[in-house]
């Protein structure tokens, strides 16, 4: 008797929108579970050289916490490409100025950093309260299943 493999494509896949709360989660623990949900590895026809994951939408991104003292000591680093254009911003002054951008950087941090990764980062919408103006996608609350 032979073994059947089916291969899967791209074309085969049903993508799916998911709503995730970030209200009182840890920051480095919510971009996982997030990564792992854009990755698609939630799922049982996972297969990791396509992107077969799902679109994410996180709302409260202003409400996410970190642990310890992170919130003074944690530095983001940019660089303009131009000589001495080093800048760092602190948690505290990113999650005042654009706490969105702070759930950005951890969860495509947590992404492969390639082609794929690239493609798959396309897929999140970070809102920093819980207004967002996806409803015609009819995204399932994450956990709520």
């Amino acid at each position: 008797m032979k073994k059947v493999t089916k291969t899967i494509s791209a074309k085969d896949v049903n993508q799916q929108w998911w709503l995730l709360d970030a209200k009182d989660q840890v920051l480095g623990r919510f971009a996982s579970e997030v990564a792992q949900v854009l990755r698609g590895k939630h799922r049982t026809d996972y297969s990791p050289n396509i992107y077969m994951g799902d679109a994410v939408i996180v709302i409260n991104a202003e409400k996410i916490r970190v642990t310890g003292n992170k919130s003074e000591t944690k530095k983001y680093f940019r660089h303009s490409g131009y000589p001495g254009g080093v800048k760092y911003e602190s948690f505290s002054e990113l999650m005042k100025n654009d706490c969105d951008k702070v759930v950005l950087n951890a969860v495509k941090g947590m992404l492969p950093k390639n082609k794929l990764g690239r493609e798959i980062s396309k897929h999140i919408r970070v809102y920093k309260d819980d207004n967002h103006n996806h409803s015609a996608q009819q995204p399932k609350v994450w956990g709520a299943n």
